[in-house]
Order: structure tokens, then C-alpha cells, then sequence
């Protein structure tokens, strides 16, 4: 395929180019401040959930709002902002939409309802867009020569993938010391010092494209994720409805519509074409699989360990440490080994590292499993480090540099929708199962919810409590279940996909 020689033209190239010298690491460092700031935004509220529901009183649906806004918004713009980057400047909308992340930063910390809340969210997920493609694609132009580039995405990969790994950690820190609204305001100073250092380390690049911007196909995409979401979580929370389901036929309709759009407008925002290559349509699926995986599981999990098990919001924060730490150190050493194994394996071999680490959330019960968790959460952190990292690699190489802000927006795109979709269906999924467990008792929409219900009732109240307890932990077995049948899958179609002769986009190297 065409793709693949001008990879293999840009792989010789870029073995041949200048090493990076220390102001250009230094770059990279004040790169990895806003990926970390937006990977962690997505997690970050797992753990703080509980107190926010109790401060602000929101109902389930808003309660998933919260969560799912955020993430919906990165994931509908992300391709949209690439592009914008490479026409306007990538560290121009760097900065820019830092300010933005900033701002609605503090107005979350300080939101006096779930609404004000949730458009906050949006707000940040806005500002989310501009960061990640834009940070990724400055990479690629910054690191020319192949062995600094794999390094330098393998870091950023590991403080994406790691940021919200630690997201549940860094928010249970703070909310054993302080009120549920740090969590979003310790983003400000990391905002502060990006704008203040970005300038002077970070240099400018643009692609200089002078087609005209495809604003049809930007509200097509927006219009079609949105809409698909809303019924699924609708249906789920509220049981179904003629027009739920309506409007997510419409949703899903006008995704079609925007692919369709895309393969036609000579100056698209997404480029079909790249998914040719069956090193890159296998790469994003990784992400989008993994994402979800790592984003529905991680939610669940942290309403486990604090509701179920009755851990208190420092305690569950560090039972989420030896997964933070397996997949940023298996993020940076993702390139050693695909080396070792083989990229096909490497793929492969971490996505059934992750089933087994899903499969794993079976073994937890409703008196004890913690060290259960702690184990296979740290086997699935594994998986996770080394295919993100692959990911983002393969993308990159994929395209000239003066594509990659498109290109990595792509595979930004389906992790952001991923934790998305993780969010939304898994969690659906559970909620579902828990209320289908109530068997004739009075539950609430969440656990939480519940268990205050149940608070005060006496021997009837703990009767409640017992009972929604199991009736949570069959509806996480059940999101596991489907979870690891999923990522299974994957690894099968996988194996398949990326066998001999299907070559890798660009050649790991050892970092």
C-alpha cells in the first residue's frame, strides 16, 4: 500500500535525523502537564462521586452526566481541534485551550448545583479537545529522529494512560484533606505554569492547509455521538421508550451520514483512508476497546471498594496504586517490548493480559476482595500500558508530520470515546442488573442512593443495605463478564488482522 512506502521512506529518514537535545526534552516535560491534566479529568471523579452526590443532589441521570459530559465532548472534538491546530497553529490552540480547561476548572470546583456542574464539565471538555492532539502532534514534529520520537510517545503515553490510571488516587488524596471541589481546582496551577513555560519551550508549528474547513462534517459528528449516548443511558436508567429509541436511531443515522460525508468532501476531517492499513484500524480498536475496559471498570471498582466494602476514600485511592504504577512504567518500556515480541504479539498478548485482569473483578465478593482486586487490576495495568503506548506510536507513524495533529486526534478520539462508551454502557449495564436484584425491596436508582435510604430504618435498613450490596456486586460481575468477552474478541480479531505481512506503520524501537 502507498501508506507503507511513505512510511518506510519516513522511518529511514527519521533514523538518519539530529538526536533531541535537552530544551526539546524539557518540551516534552511541559507537554505531559495538559495530557495529564485531561486523562486524569476523566477519572478523577470516581472516588469523589459519593460526596458530590451528597452535596449536590444530583439524580442518576445527572449523576452520569457528570461523568459521561466531559468525556463526550473531548471525544466528539477531538478530530475537529486536530485539524484546527494544523491549520491555525498547534501551539497557539495549546495555549488557548489551556485557558479555557482553566476557567471552567474553577467554575466546577465552585458549581452550587449538579447543573452548573455538568456545564462546566462541558466546558472543560471543550478545552480538553484542543490539548491532546495538539500536544501529541507537537511531538512528532519536535522529535525527528525515530529512537527519540519512540521515547518521547512512549512518556506521553505513559502519563496519558497513567493520569487516568492516578486519577482515582489523586482524587481520594484530596478528598481525605478537602471538599470535593479540589479535585477540579488543582488543575489551575498546572494551568498556570503551562501558559507561563509553554511559550519558551514549546515551539510553533502548522500544517499551513488552505482547503476550506469541513464545518459540515464537525456538526455531523457532534450531532450523531450525542444523541446515540443519551438514549443508551436513558434506556438504561428509565427502561425503554418509543422516542429514546428514536432519538438514538437519529444519532447513529447521522453517524453514518458524517462516514459517508467523509469519504466524499475533498478536504474531510477524518481520513478514511488511514484505516487501509490494518496495523492502524487494529490500533484504534485497541483504544477504543481498552479505554472503555479501563474507564467502565474503574468506575465500578470505585463505587466497589467504597460502598461495598465500606473503604474510606484514602484507603480505596491507594488500592488503585500498583495499577497506576504497572501501566506507567509498562507505557514507557511498550516500545522494548514490542521489540522482544513483536508488535502483532505485543498488541495481542496486552489486550489478553486486560480479559484476564476483567475476568479477575469475578473473583470479588461482597465481604472481602480487596487483595483479589489490588492483583488483577495490577495484570490488567499491564495490558493497558503497553497497547496505549503502541497505539499512539502507530498513529503517529502513520502520516507525515504535518498530518499528525489529524492522525493522533483519530486515536485520541476513540480513547476519549472509549471511557466514554465505558462509562455509559457498562455502567448502564450494571445499573440494570442492580435494580433488577432488588427483588420487590425499595432501591434507589445508585447503591449510594440507596444505602442512605436504607440509613436509620433499623433492622429493615440493614436488610436493604445486605441486599443492594449483592445486588451491585452481581451487576459489576455481569459489566466484567461482558468486559472480558469483549477484549477477548478483540484479541482473536487481532491475531488475525495483524498477521505476517501486514507491517507496522512504523518500526518499534528500543527506547
Amino acid at each position: 500500500m502507498a501508506i507503507d512506502h511513505q512510511s518506510s521512506g519516513q522511518r529511514v529518514e527519521a533514523v538518519s535525523a539530529p538526536r533531541a537535545d535537552r530544551r526539546t526534552w524539557l518540551g516534552l516535560a511541559v507537554l505531559t502537564l495538559p495530557v495529564m491534566l485531561v486523562s486524569m479529568d476523566v477519572s478523577v471523579l470516581y472516588l469523589a462521586i459519593p460526596a458530590i452526590t451528597s452535596a449536590l443532589d444530583p439524580s442518576a441521570s445527572e449523576q452520569l452526566w457528570i461523568l459521561d459530559i466531559y468525556g463526550f465532548l473531548l471525544a466528539g472534538l477531538l478530530i475537529t481541534m486536530g485539524n484546527v491546530g494544523d491549520r491555525i497553529g498547534r501551539r497557539k490552540i495549546l495555549l488557548g485551550g489551556a485557558l479555557v480547561f482553566g476557567v471552567a476548572s474553577m467554575i466546577a470546583a465552585f458549581a452550587p448545583s449538579a447543573g452548573v456542574l455538568i456545564a462546566a464539565r462541558a466546558l472543560m471538555g471543550l478545552g480538553g479537545a484542543t490539548l491532546l492532539p495538539s500536544s501529541l502532534s507537537l511531538i512528532a514534529n519536535m522529535f525527528v529522529h525515530a529512537r527519540d520520537r519512540g521515547l518521547a510517545i512512549g512518556i506521553w503515553t505513559s502519563v496519558f494512560a497513567g493520569g487516568s490510571a492516578v486519577g482515582p488516587v489523586v482524587g481520594g488524596v484530596l478528598m481525605h484533606h478537602f471538599w470535593w471541589g479540589s479535585v477540579f481546582l488543582i488543575n489551575v496551577p498546572v494551568v498556570i505554569v503551562l501558559l507561563l513555560v509553554g511559550p519558551r519551550l514549546v515551539p510553533e508549528f502548522r500544517a499551513g492547509a488552505s482547503g476550506p474547513f469541513d464545518a459540515l462534517g464537525v456538526g455531523l459528528s457532534m450531532a450523531g455521538i450525542l444523541p446515540l449516548m443519551y438514549a443508551i443511558k436513558t434506556m438504561a436508567s428509565h427502561g425503554f421508550s418509543a422516542g429514546t429509541l428514536l432519538i438514538g436511531l437519529a444519532g447513529l443515522a447521522l453517524l453514518v451520514a458524517f462516514l459517508m460525508h467523509q469519504g466524499r468532501t475533498p478536504h474531510p476531517l477524518l481520513d478514511l483512508s488511514l484505516f487501509k492499513n490494518p496495523m492502524f484500524s487494529g490500533s484504534v480498536a485497541v483504544a477504543l476497546t481498552g479505554m472503555m475496559a479501563l474507564g467502565g471498570m474503574s468506575y465500578l471498582t470505585g463505587v466497589y471498594l467504597q460502598s461495598v466494602l465500606d473503604m474510606d476514600v484514602l484507603a480505596a485511592a491507594i488500592a488503585g496504586l500498583p495499577m497506576a504504577c504497572a501501566v506507567a512504567i509498562f507505557s514507557v518500556g511498550a516500545a522494548k517490548v514490542a521489540a522482544a515480541v513483536g508488535t502483532r504479539n505485543a498488541f495481542v498478548g496486552s489486550v489478553v493480559l486486560t480479559a484476564v485482569g476483567m475476568a479477575g473483578v469475578l473473583t470479588l465478593g461482597v465481604d472481602d476482595g480487596l487483595w483479589m482486586y489490588m492483583l488483577f487490576t495490577t495484570i490488567a495495568g499491564i495490558g493497558f500500558g503497553v497497547q496505549f503506548s503502541l497505539v499512539s506510536e502507530v498513529v503517529v507513524g502513520s502520516v507525515p508530520p504535518e498530518r499528525s495533529g489529524a492522525a493522533s486526534s483519530i486515536s485520541e478520539t476513540c480513547f476519549e470515546l472509549g471511557t466514554a462508551l465505558g462509562l455509559g454502557l457498562l455502567g448502564s449495564l450494571a445499573t440494570l442488573v442492580f435494580r433488577g436484584g432488588s427483588d420487590g425491596r425499595e432501591f434507589s436508582d445508585t447503591l449510594g442512593d440507596t444505602l442512605r435510604t436504607a440509613d436509620g430504618l433499623g433492622a429493615s435498613g440493614d436488610a436493604l443495605v445486605a441486599a443492594a450490596k449483592v445486588a451491585f456486586v452481581d451487576g459489576m460481575h455481569t459489566a466484567a463478564l461482558a468486559t472480558t468477552a469483549l477484549l477477548t474478541v478483540v484479541a482473536v480479531v487481532l491475531a488475525f488482522v495483524m498477521r505476517p505481512g501486514s507491517r507496522p506503520a512504523v518500526e518499534p524501537v528500543a527506547s
